[in-house]
C-alpha cells in the first residue's frame, strides 16, 4: 500500500516561512483531515507533495518516491487543488480524455468517472459554463481517473449542494475502506468530523496535531454528561452528595462536568431514579479546533458588540 511521507519539509518565500520543518505521514486505509487557519501552509504543503513547488528543505514522497519520479503519476496519486484549473473552452469529456491519453488510461475509464461524479449528462458542455460545484465534481473525477492509491483533495465540498457534500463524504470513506491513503483539506469542521479517522493540524506552517480524531477530541475536552429524568431533585441530591455539580438548562436537561454516562447511569439505578436521556458529551471538532488554533491564525476578525466598541 502507498502512503504520503513528509519529513522535515520546509518552504520559504523570501523572508516568509510558509512551511516549517513538517514531518507526518498519510497512511493507507484512513481518511486524514488536513486542517489549519488560512495561511497555515496547507495548500503549500500539498503543492510541495505534488512537485508543483520546490521545497527549501526536507522531503515529500509518495510511495517512497518524489512525485516527479513517478512513471504514470495519475495512476499513483490523484489530486484536486484548484477547481478552476481546467481549460474553460474544453468540454468535460475532452478535458478528462486529454489527461487519460497523457497517462495511458483507457477511454472507458473516462466514461466511468464522468458517471461516478454525476457529470454524464453534461459531459459535452464547455467547462466555462459550469458552476463551481460542477467544476468541483470534474476536479474530483480527474483525481479518480487513474484509480490511484493516494487521493489528495483540497476543499472538495466547496460550492457543492447538500447532495454533493454527502457524495464527497461517502466517496472519501469508500476510498479509504478500499485501502487508499486519503488526504482531505477542509474548513468545514462538522463535515470533516463525519469522515476523518486521523487529523493533521497546521498553524503558521508548523505541525500542531498529528493524531487520531477521537484522541484529539478527548485531549481538548473534559468528560461530561447530559441527562433528563422525571425525578431531578432526587438525582440532584445524590450527585451533590458525591461532590458533583449538576446544572439545568432552559430545556429541562441536566449536565454534569467531570463524570461519565456510565457513572451517572449506575448512580441513578442505585437510587431508583428513571432516566429519559443519558449521553456522554465531548467537545465538537469545531470547539476543539478553535481551542487549539486561537493564537495560530494569521488573519482573524474582531468582534464588535452592540455598543460599537471593538473587543
Amino acid at each position: 500500500m502507498t502512503s504520503i511521507d513528509v519529513h522535515e519539509l520546509t518552504k520559504d518565500y523570501g523572508p516568509t516561512r510558509a512551511v516549517d520543518h513538517l514531518t507526518f505521514s498519510v497512511r493507507p486505509g484512513l481518511v486524514t483531515g488536513f486542517l489549519g487557519p488560512n495561511g497555515a501552509g496547507k495548500s503549500t504543503t500539498m503543492r510541495l507533495v505534488l512537485g508543483l513547488d520546490r521545497a527549501t528543505g526536507g522531503s515529500a514522497t509518495i510511495g517512497g518516491k518524489p512525485y516527479a519520479s513517478l512513471g504514470n503519476p495519475l495512476r499513483c496519486v490523484g489530486a484536486l487543488l484548484d477547481a478552476h484549473a481546467a481549460h474553460g473552452s474544453r468540454t468535460a469529456r475532452n478535458h478528462l480524455l486529454a489527461l487519460a491519453t497523457s497517462n495511458a488510461i483507457s477511454k472507458s475509464r473516462v466514461e466511468e468517472v464522468l458517471v461516478a461524479a454525476g457529470l454524464g449528462p453534461v459531459a459535452e458542455r464547455r467547462i466555462k459554463t459550469f458552476s463551481l460545484g460542477m467544476r468541483q465534481r470534474l476536479g474530483i473525477a480527474a483525481a479518480l481517473l487513474g484509480d490511484p492509491e493516494v487521493v489528495m483533495l483540497d476543499e472538495p465540498s466547496n460550492g457543492l449542494d447538500p447532495e454533493g457534500i454527502v457524495w464527497v463524504r461517502e466517496l472519501v470513506r469508500r476510498l479509504a475502506d478500499e485501502g487508499r491513503a486519503v488526504l482531505v483539506s477542509s474548513h468545514l469542521m462538522n463535515e470533516t468530523s463525519s469522515f476523518a479517522d486521523h487529523l493533521i493540524v497546521l498553524g503558521k506552517g508548523r505541525l500542531l496535531v498529528d493524531m487520531p480524531m477521537q484522541e484529539f477530541l478527548a485531549s481538548r475536552s473534559r468528560p461530561g454528561v447530559r441527562f433528563r429524568t422525571t425525578e431531578p431533585a432526587r438525582l440532584h441530591d445524590a450527585l451533590t452528595r458525591r461532590g458533583l455539580e449538576p446544572a439545568q438548562d432552559d430545556y429541562g436537561r441536566w449536565t454534569v462536568v467531570g463524570a461519565t454516562a456510565e457513572e451517572i447511569g449506575v448512580l441513578a439505578a442505585s437510587e431508583g431514579v428513571p432516566l429519559l436521556e443519558l449521553i456522554d458529551e465531548q467537545a465538537t471538532l469545531e470547539e476543539a479546533y478553535f481551542d487549539l488554533t486561537t493564537t495560530e491564525a494569521e488573519f482573524a476578525a474582531t468582534t464588535t458588540p452592540a455598543d460599537g466598541k471593538e473587543i
